[in-house]
């Protein structure tokens, strides 16, 4: 199955992959608030596994609750819904019955940031990497293409304990392959270079490795860091890096404020303090639009990433 897991939505591998989980252990539950078939876990779990499917209906923090309540219990819940329902709606749930008691509940908030489309302002969530973070107790990873998902995902259910994780639904870029591994608090260094550091989780990733190729063409040279885990941080090779290139850029598919971006500034800020450009939404809602509207409005897209390592570069140059 896995070589053939970039030809799939990630939705697919995420049902697919808990299917695996389910199999190697019976206590792996799938929890779901009737966003099913947007999840990826409607037939593929459901149909396999339905001893281990629950659909609580339109009641996101009662899901929270119930998973609390499971996890109390020995179970391994994983609780999805859109991000904006997984995250923002069942904050305090969240907050009081999975991390201040330190149950072992996985958060999986689906369709992040611009990804939610069509669904506009109401279900565009760009806090969510932000307000997760702040949360303690909680880890919170954003893995950019199916191989890293699939990875996160036994790695999720291995670890004791809370996990917040964002799931892009449609298909990703084949970044990694089936020989990768993840390592929680590591960055995954995908390019060396003396002139930017460039830094990007999730579904900017692929858009960051293009700038990066492209940028090498010109002459810029990007050293490109790509964070999985937005919490724990990798502060080591970030700092590593800033030491080297002397300016940083961060992209996120979220607010500015808050989430990669707040983490590298809060970085560097203490331990090696270098200029940062931060790309992403610039504090604003969403809107029904396409991603292409959207990176363009706000600035975050192939082409600004690669003017801002420009710049970046050219600030260290004078």
């Amino acid at each position: 199955m896995a070589t053939e897991l970039h030809n799939k939505e990630m939705r697919i591998v995420y049902g697919e992959t808990l299917n695996e989980l389910i199999e190697q252990n019976p206590n792996v539950m799938c929890l779901e608030a009737d966003l099913s078939k947007a999840s990826g876990t409607n037939p593929t779990v459901s149909s396999k596994h339905p001893a281990n499917f629950l659909n609580v209906g339109v009641a996101e923090a009662n899901m929270i609750s119930i998973g609390a309540g499971l996890a109390s219990e020995g179970k391994i819940p994983f609780c999805a819904s859109f991000t904006c329902f997984a995250t923002r709606r069942v904050y305090d749930q969240i907050t009081i019955s999975v991390a201040y008691a330190n149950m072992n509940v996985k958060i999986v908030g689906t369709a992040p940031g611009i990804t939610a489309g069509p669904n506009g302002g109401t279900h565009m969530c760009f806090q969510d990497l932000a307000i997760m973070r702040a949360m303690p107790n909680m880890i919170v990873l954003s893995p950019c293409d199916c191989y890293e998902l699939r990875a996160c995902l036994h790695w999720m259910a291995a670890h004791r304990g809370p996990v917040y994780l964002q799931l892009i639904r449609m298909k990703q870029p084949k970044i990694f392959d089936e020989t990768y591994r993840f390592n929680i608090g590591k960055a995954v260094h995908m390019r060396h270079g003396n002139d930017v550091t460039l830094v990007s989780t999730g579904y900017m990733t692929p858009f960051a490795l293009q700038a990066a190729v492209e940028l090498a063409a010109e002459g810029v040279s990007v050293d490109l860091l790509h964070c999985p885990s937005v919490k724990p941080f990798d502060a080591e090779t970030l700092v590593a890096s800033a030491r080297r290139t002397g300016g940083v850029v961060t992209v996120e598919n979220q607010n500015i404020i808050g989430g990669l971006g707040g983490a590298v500034c809060e970085i560097l800020s203490e331990q090696h303090p270098v200029p940062v450009k931060r790309l992403g939404v610039p504090d604003q809602f969403g809107e029904v639009a396409t991603e292409a509207y959207l990176f363009e409005k706000h600035g975050f897209g192939l082409k600004h990433i690669k003017q801002a390592c420009r710049d970046m570069a050219a600030r260290r140059r004078k």
